[in-house]
């Protein structure tokens, strides 16, 4: 299902930059680095909506949260030569 949800290039573009600014965006205010973590994960959140928009299709995890570890995994994999 995600995979479905997430063939337009734009899409994985926005994805594959998106998912780890979320991420690192999430060390960092537990780091207390709050102003950079903030600005890192509004910019990740936002690329992952307009990827979105460029697909036609919501988000997965609109349907079930699980999906944002799945769009995680996704992107290890991808980054390991696997997706």
């Amino acid at each position: 299902m995600y995979s479905a949800s997430h063939q337009h290039p734009v899409n994985r573009f926005c994805h594959t930059v998106g998912i780890p600014l979320i991420v690192v965006s999430i060390v960092l205010a537990v780091a207390g680095v709050w102003r950079i973590a903030v600005w890192m994960f509004l910019v990740g959140w936002i690329l992952q909506f307009v990827g979105h928009a460029f697909e036609g299709k919501p988000p997965e995890f609109f349907h079930d949260w699980r999906f944002l570890f799945v769009g995680l995994r996704w992107w290890i994999a991808k980054i390991r030569g696997r997706a």
